[in-house]
């Protein structure tokens, strides 16, 4: 199967672990309860957003490269059927072999029955984004297919019987007495006296892992990057476990996003920039693994790569929203969003949480499926200040709100709320009106900064969640009459 399905305007929605069960402010509101959870949150976006900051810093054209980055994502974006067929062809010419798969279930499918042509019951698997979001780990359960995850963070996820809450480091909600807990309970054979220090839990992390790499016969991985020009695949990571799961096992599974592609080597070694300092914090990642196809007597000889559409082409269909797209998966945002920061990931329902999960997964999935998602947001642009392809996630949360609000069949009080305050500011004269009344809250805020909270239905229903500043005693043009004269 090829191409054809790109541009399609009736592309299946994504499907997967893109939904949640619980809307977000639902959601959210548990989490706030958490204080431990905060509190994790917290010390771990600090400690990365400090260290992102001084590598950055360190850049004199880190302005210029982030703007390559993105001109180099619009352009992909816009000839992306023709970079995925070099791919393929790349791909095939080098010894391997790939697939197509319209959505979560069809790349299940193809996964599952690829493994079990091997006759093997077990994978071990590099830390991906994309088999996270289809559900793969579930799916070769059901198939009788165990999968072990090698990523540390994932790994403490897995056995914790979690799921992830961040896109860089999974298990960023747990602190490291809870990581002993999970290890001294779950871990056969573990050292009864394992502290919590950081070392000795890696090293314990590491003697389990061991045996699993060396007797896996096929690794299943996801992909930073795929390269058209010569059908090369990178994984960037920190640990060194996805070089083992990349080398070692006789086949190897890649499930890759189609918006992954870059159509040449000159474009790889932007991101490769970008990324490090992004995500991690570092000038370069520890471990780049790259691969093209197979080499008789050297790694896996047999390779597959899973292109995965998941509702991409619809998003792509949308000039605004397709911006998303553009996302290297580096987390930045996460780190410095305030919403994230008090609520963690598990709020947002799908397995891409913060700013950028609440503008990809409305998308992905169709807006009216993650509706409260693009609400998800105090519009506050830290997170596009922090992106490495400049990614205006503000606007298309703005974008995707007013999406929601259009497709409402019947009208609500909100929208006729604002429908009114719009008709006020339009017009001078009403204007000054409105504002000679809103004078009247000062008696209701008795001298204090903002309005109270318990205002009566319906306006209860916004000030129980939001500061209502108290009035000023003299408005802007008041004041500009008044010194000027006019």
């Amino acid at each position: 199967m090829t191409a054809v399905f790109l541009g399609i305007p009736t592309a299946p929605p994504g499907v997967g672990h893109l939904r949640g069960d619980r809307s977000f402010p639902d959601a959210a509101r548990q989490a706030l309860r958490d204080g431990q959870l905060r509190a994790n949150l917290g010390h771990a976006t600090s400690t990365i957003r400090a260290k992102r900051a001084a590598v950055v810093s360190e850049l004199p054209d880190w302005a210029q490269l982030r703007e390559a980055g993105r001109a180099i994502k619009a352009a992909t974006m816009a000839r992306l059927d023709e970079h995925l067929i070099a791919l393929e062809e790349q791909v095939t010419a080098r010894g391997g072999t790939v697939h197509w798969a319209r959505d979560a279930n069809e790349a299940n499918t193809i996964v599952t029955r690829l493994v079990q042509a091997t006759g093997a019951d077990e994978v071990v698997k590099v830390k991906s984004m994309a088999t996270q979001e289809i559900g793969l780990n579930e799916a070769l359960e059901a198939a009788g297919i165990t999968a072990h995850e090698t990523d540390l963070a994932e790994l403490i996820v897995q056995l914790g019987e979690d799921k992830p809450s961040h896109i860089l480091v999974p298990a960023i909600h747990k602190n490291r007495a809870e990581i002993r807990e999970i290890f001294l309970r779950t871990m056969p054979g573990v050292d009864a006296s394992l502290t919590d220090d950081p070392r000795q839990l890696a090293m314990a992390a590491r003697a389990h892992l061991r045996e699993r790499f060396l007797r896996a016969r096929v690794a299943i991985s996801g992909a930073n990057f795929a390269v058209a020009e010569t059908g090369t695949l990178a994984v960037v990571e920190s640990e060194g476990n996805g070089r083992m799961c990349l080398t070692l096992p006789d086949t190897l599974i890649t499930v890759m996003g189609i918006e992954k592609v870059v159509p040449t080597w000159r474009d790889l070694e932007v991101y490769l920039q970008l990324l490090p300092r992004s995500s991690t914090g570092e000038r370069m990642n520890p471990y780049t693994s790259l691969w093209a196809g197979i080499t008789p007597g050297d790694g896996p000889q047999d390779f597959h790569l899973v292109l995965l559409d998941n509702g991409r082409t619809a998003v792509l269909a949308d000039e605004v929203g397709r911006e998303a797209l553009h996302c290297i998966r580096c987390s930045a945002c996460l780190n410095v969003c305030p919403v994230y920061e008090r609520t963690g990931g598990h709020a947002y329902g799908s397995v891409y949480p913060g700013p950028i999960g609440a503008v990809l997964s409305p998308q992905l999935t169709g807006v009216e499926d993650n509706a409260s998602l693009p609400f998800a947001s105090s519009l506050c642009g830290a997170c596009y200040d922090v992106c490495p392809v400049a990614i205006d996630i503000p606007s298309i949360l703005v974008h995707l709100r007013a999406e929601h609000v259009e497709a409402q069949e019947r009208t609500t009080a909100e929208a006729v709320a604002f429908r009114g305050l719009a008709k006020v500011m339009s017009n001078p004269r009403l204007w000054r009106l409105a504002q000679r009344a809103a004078g009247l809250g000062r008696f209701l805020a008795r001298g204090k900064p903002t309005l109270p909270n318990a205002l009566p239905p319906p306006a209860s229903t916004w000030t129980r969640t939001r500061d209502l500043p108290t009035p000023p005693r003299e408005t802007f043009t008041q004041a500009w009459a008044r010194e000027h004269g006019s």
